[in-house]
């Protein structure tokens, strides 16, 4: 069973004490080798912090889980079954070629693909992970602060619509966040206790996350440069106080070698063109913010929602400072740092606050620890299940509404529109060609007796045009063409020469006679 606070030593008192939802109870379990299963039923039974977790765990579970094969698969989704349908030698090839994503992703993907390649299977790996990423909120924000922080960031976590959508996309962004998590908790616990073990496991799932997703990069190295800055009055005492993160740098280094000159040789790639699509500067910041703290999508009171949370992390922030400089300069900089990183790469390639899906644990982490003020005003454990409900509470209306209708384009239902609407012989183009992708996952031109044609300019358009002879030819048109053709001719091809037969959740149809 396990033992009372006072037989333990004596916990904080006053409202630390007065907020602290075990009462006094301290779990058996101290360390992995007090694992049993006595110990982990006596945890269960006994402890709110795990109840509650737990609790979480499962509706995250729901949330994420709940019509995960609903939507149809988007032009990032149905790249990712591109990818992932190649050889396990194949997508590491696709990634040195020029992919501007790492491999792991796909490889994770490409195994999935023996249970079949529907919807649910290729968005199975991201929702389980986003679920497995809420207990890692409630270790990292435990280890930063105290338990209270963890349940609140791990309930912030589990209600956000932010995290919820990026669970149910077939792409990497869910992974990159569960293992850039992990290495934070190591991180913090490294700091805290100088263990050589924790510092190599901060490098080796900074690596996963590398081989996740390449924007890992930046918060694994704010996180190293926080870590010099508090290590550094010990490193100018003694140089071997450096030596605990050159460990993690080389676990790190040596896990990510064959990686490594492939991203110099992509960056150096990506950044040659500039951005076509994205946001940029200080716009950047804002929706990233704006984003993560309510949702992509616009829902009644995401406004609102946005305002109270961000307040929180304010709050939470200036706790942070109050009780330990170090924290608070934790909270900040890896704010700052990845924010200017992101302001600066912003102006060479193009950036989406879901690339910055890795800042949500600091901004929860703050806002888990905005529950203190309130509770040194009123001493009352009620606090820390109010601040739990309140992340329900601002999701709902979001949550209300998201699974009713759809979020992605349709391009399930019009696949079905263009196979009712052609007739053998047909020209079916698809603008910008690699939208073919999506289209093609739900279409296909043998079984219907068209023919399928990419364009991704004016003069692709017109030579085909000049090739249809008495055959009709209908054209697929998203808003990726004006990335794909800056120059615009396409658009003015379309405008002189189709008809907009009708349009499907942002996918246009235009008709040549």
């Amino acid at each position: 069973m396990g033992k009372k606070r006072d037989e333990r030593g004596k916990e904080k008192t006053g409202s630390d004490r007065e907020c602290n939802l075990d009462n006094g109870y301290v779990s058996p379990i101290r360390t992995l080798g007090d694992l049993s299963a006595a110990s982990i039923r006596d945890t269960i039974v006994h402890s709110r912090y795990i109840q509650i977790l737990l609790s979480l765990t499962i509706i995250g579970f729901l949330l994420r889980f709940y019509h995960l094969g609903f939507n149809s698969l988007w032009l990032d989704e149905a790249s990712t079954y591109t990818f992932a349908s190649l050889s396990i030698p194949g997508i590491w090839e696709a990634t040195t070629g020029g992919e501007f994503n790492p491999p792991l992703f796909y490889w994770t993907e490409h195994i999935m693909l023996v249970f079949g390649n529907s919807e649910f299977i290729l968005r199975f790996i991201p929702a389980l992970l986003g679920v497995l990423t809420i207990p890692v909120f409630y270790l990292a924000g435990k280890e930063f602060a105290d338990r209270n922080t963890g349940i609140i960031a791990a309930a912030a976590a589990t209600f956000s619509p932010f995290l919820i959508i990026y669970s149910q996309e077939a792409r990497a962004y869910a992974m990159m966040l569960f293992f850039v998590g992990l290495a934070m908790f190591f991180c913090l616990r490294a700091l805290r206790t100088n263990d050589m073990k924790n510092w190599a496991l901060f490098g080796a799932f900074s690596a996963l996350a590398f081989w996740s997703h390449f924007y890992a990069m930046v918060m694994v190295g704010s996180l190293v440069l926080y870590s010099l800055y508090e290590l550094l009055p010990k490193i100018q005492k003694d140089i071997r106080a450096l030596r605990p993160i050159v460990i993690g740098g080389v676990t790190f280094g040596l896990l990510c070698l064959p990686l490594i000159p492939v991203t110099l040789q992509l960056f150096a790639k990506r950044t040659a063109g500039g951005p076509t699509f994205g946001f940029q500067g200080a716009v950047l910041i804002y929706e990233t913010f704006r984003q993560i703290l309510s949702s992509p999508f616009r829902f009644p009171g995401s406004d609102l929602v946005f305002f109270i949370l961000f307040i929180l992390f304010v709050i939470g922030v200036i706790q942070a400072f109050r009780m330990d400089r170090n924290k608070g300069i934790f909270l900040v900089s890896i704010t700052v740092l990845t924010f200017a990183i992101s302001f600066f790469l912003s102006y060479r390639i193009p950036m989406m606050p879901r690339y910055l899906i890795i800042l949500s644990l600091v901004l929860f982490i703050g806002i888990g620890l905005s529950y203190k003020p309130v509770c040194s005003l009123i001493a009352n454990r009620n606090i820390v299940y109010g601040f739990v409900l309140l992340m329900l509470l601002v999701s709902l209306p979001f949550i209300a509404g998201y699974y009713s209708g759809y979020t992605k384009e349709d391009w399930r239902g019009f696949a079905g529109q263009v196979t009712s609407l052609t007739k053998p012989g047909d020209l079916v183009v698809v603008a910008p060609g690699y939208v073919y992708q999506p289209f093609d996952y739900y279409y296909s031109a043998a079984e219907d007796g068209t023919v399928e044609h990419h364009a991704d300019n004016g003069k692709n358009l017109e030579s085909i045009r000049l090739e249809k002879g008495n055959s009709s030819m209908y054209i697929i048109v998203t808003g990726d063409i004006q990335s794909a053709n800056p120059e615009g001719d396409a658009v003015a091809w379309l405008e002189k020469n189709a008809r907009l037969q009708g349009q499907n959740t942002g996918i246009y149809l235009f008709s040549v006679n």
